[in-house]
């Protein structure tokens, strides 16, 4: 199997220097979506206070040359830090900071879709909108191949993996229960973790968040699942469509209620949700991959079991539908529905802003409106 030539130094060694004492010194490393719309970047800086708040996280500027975000002629940029989590590399009192990125105007980057998900999430704050994102995941060797996979032959069909115990069918067990405890750590709403239908595929879930919180908190799962990894030595990578032929797609299935939803009576709000979504499903699809659905196409086909790309369905325990309210929630009568349509690679701040304007804010069409210009 294919890992990093770091994973393989000694770590004995690098221990050593972890162990040292800092003082009144604090790392904080300041972590922000590049210029793909997929990828994290991530620096490091020294304090000499340990800070409390976001508030006392200074701003910083970075190169968008390096991160697909700016010319080389006028490169500098900003890092606006907007949410602040317990370092699980370093350990306490060290930080980590999640950031918007700035253009030299002060004006948001383009893949800096935090900004706009902050004011609408404001504007519904009365709602209490909830998220909860099922975040799949794929785990690889740097050489390309599924970590775990025969290097020659093929894997066993689908069907043994899925919640699998055993070495023949959880393939990266340890580096999915070192990223729960690292999340744990951090202060990430994660809520729980399985082994996917693919071997070497895996899920985490991070919930329940209200408005901004979600993208917030999956994002920096995500920067902390990259950064275990790369311990580890592999790639975890976020394809919707990461291994071809008859294998499972990876997505990040979202589930979302608002306080009416959740009341007694809230299924008639779902129900309405539900219709109001299908007539804006061209709108959400086009947001729940960084690149208008191409990536998605790979994965939301009826060969994958699920509902297609160009279609809009929605059932009862029904997971080859577009959206599906569970069982309990039906029998209740109030709860939650869970949108399976955003690919693994999605934006969280798109994918939840874009359900509370089409469920809330009752836009139709493709139309979006700045609400907070008028």
């Amino acid at each position: 199997m294919s890992v990093s030539h770091s994973s393989r130094l000694n770590k004995s060694l690098r221990e050593k220097y972890m162990k040292l004492p800092q003082k009144d010194m604090v790392q904080v490393m300041y972590i922000w979506i590049d210029g793909t719309g997929e990828n994290v970047r991530c620096k490091t800086r020294t304090l000499n206070y340990e800070p409390k708040s976001i508030e006392e996280v200074p701003e910083w500027i970075f190169s968008g040359a390096g991160t697909y975000q700016a010319e080389r002629s006028n490169s500098d940029m900003y890092l606006i830090p907007v949410k602040m989590f317990r370092d699980p590399f370093f350990l306490d009192p060290n930080k980590l900071v999640m950031c918007e990125a700035l253009k030299d105007n002060r004006k948001p980057a383009e893949t800096n879709l935090r900004h706009t998900c902050k004011r609408i999430m404001d504007i519904v704050a009365d709602h209490i909108p909830w998220f909860g994102m099922e975040q799949e995941y794929t785990l690889f060797g740097i050489n390309g191949h599924p970590y775990g996979w025969p290097e020659n032959g093929f894997q066993k069909p689908e069907g043994p993996y899925y919640c699998g115990v055993g070495a023949d069918k959880a393939y990266g067990r340890d580096i999915a229960e070192s990223h729960y405890k690292a999340c744990l750590y951090a202060g990430v709403k994660i809520c729980g973790t399985n082994a996917e239908a693919v071997p070497s595929q895996w899920e985490f879930q991070v919930g329940p968040c209200v408005g901004i919180d979600m993208g917030d908190h999956l994002w920096m799962a995500r920067f902390i699942l990259h950064r275990v990894c790369e311990d580890f030595g592999v790639v975890a990578t976020l394809d919707p469509k990461p291994i071809t032929g008859n294998w499972e797609g990876s997505g990040c299935h979202t589930n979302y209620s608002t306080a009416d939803m959740r009341k007694e009576g809230g299924l008639k709000h779902i129900e309405d949700a539900i219709d109001k979504l299908g007539k804006r499903h061209d709108y959400h699809i086009r947001l729940y991959d960084p690149h208008e659905g191409r990536d998605n196409s790979q994965r939301l086909t009826r060969l994958e079991k699920l509902s297609g790309i160009h279609g809009f369905s929605a059932g009862v325990a029904n997971r080859s539908s577009s959206i599906r309210i569970n069982h309990q929630v039906a029998q209740e009568g109030f709860g939650y529905f869970e949108d399976r349509r955003p690919a693994a690679n999605c934006d969280p701040y798109a994918v939840t802003e874009a359900l509370v304007r089409s469920t809330i804010l009752n836009e139709t069409g493709s139309e979006t409106k700045d609400y907070w210009k008028n």
